[in-house]
C-alpha cells in the first residue's frame, strides 16, 4: 500500500518517541487531517453563499432540530459552545440579515424560541449540497462497502467516546 503524509508524520515521530502506538497515532493524526480538510472545502462553501462560518454553525444547529427548526437560546450557547452575550450578538446579527426570527415560545410566553427563516433554510440547502458532494468525492476513494466499514468502525469509537461523556452531537431540547 502507497505511504501517504501521514505514515511520514509516524516514522519521524516514532524515531523520537519509541513507545508511540502507531496505528492509535495513524488513525487519530488522518481523522484530524480529514476533518481540517472538511473544514477548509465547508468554508470555501460557506464564503460562495456569503456566510461566515458561525453563520453556518447557528443555521445548521437549528436545522438538526428538526421542524419548525427552532429552539431555545439556551440549548444554542451549549451546543454551539459559547457564552449567552456572544449568542446573543450572533442571533442579532442572523435576525438582521433575515435567516432567523425570534419568538414567543407557546409553552411559556417569557421566553424565547429561535426559529429558522425560509431564507436560512434555502441557504442551508444549497450549502449542503456543496458539502455533500465534496464529501463524496473524498470518499469515492472507498468502495461502498468500505465506507460502510468506516462508518460502522467509526460509531464503535463514538459510542465509546459517548460512554464516558455526553453526546457527540446532542438533539434539541
Amino acid at each position: 500500500m502507497a505511504q501517504d503524509s501521514i505514515d511520514r508524520h509516524i516514522a519521524f515521530w516514532s524515531r523520537e518517541l519509541p513507545d508511540l502506538d502507531p496505528d492509535v497515532e495513524g488513525a487519530v493524526t488522518r481523522m484530524q487531517a480529514i476533518v481540517r480538510r472538511l473544514r477548509h472545502e465547508r468554508e470555501s462553501s460557506l464564503a460562495g453563499h456569503g456566510l461566515q462560518d458561525w453563520q453556518y454553525e447557528v443555521i445548521w444547529w437549528l436545522r438538526n432540530a428538526g421542524a419548525p427548526y427552532q429552539a431555545s437560546p439556551t440549548w444554542l450557547a451549549e451546543v454551539l459552545d459559547v457564552r449567552p452575550a456572544t449568542l446573543t450578538n450572533r442571533l442579532e446579527r442572523l435576525e438582521r440579515d433575515g435567516y432567523v426570527d425570534r419568538i414567543p415560545d407557546p409553552d411559556d410566553r417569557r421566553r424565547l424560541l429561535v426559529r429558522l427563516t425560509a431564507k436560512a433554510r434555502e441557504v442551508w440547502e444549497s450549502v449542503y449540497e456543496d458539502r455533500s458532494s465534496g464529501e463524496h468525492v473524498l470518499l469515492s476513494a472507498l468502495t461502498p462497502a468500505q465506507r460502510r466499514q468506516l462508518s460502522d468502525l467509526l460509531r464503535v469509537v463514538t459510542l465509546a467516546a459517548e460512554r464516558d461523556g455526553p453526546d457527540l452531537l446532542p438533539l434539541a431540547d
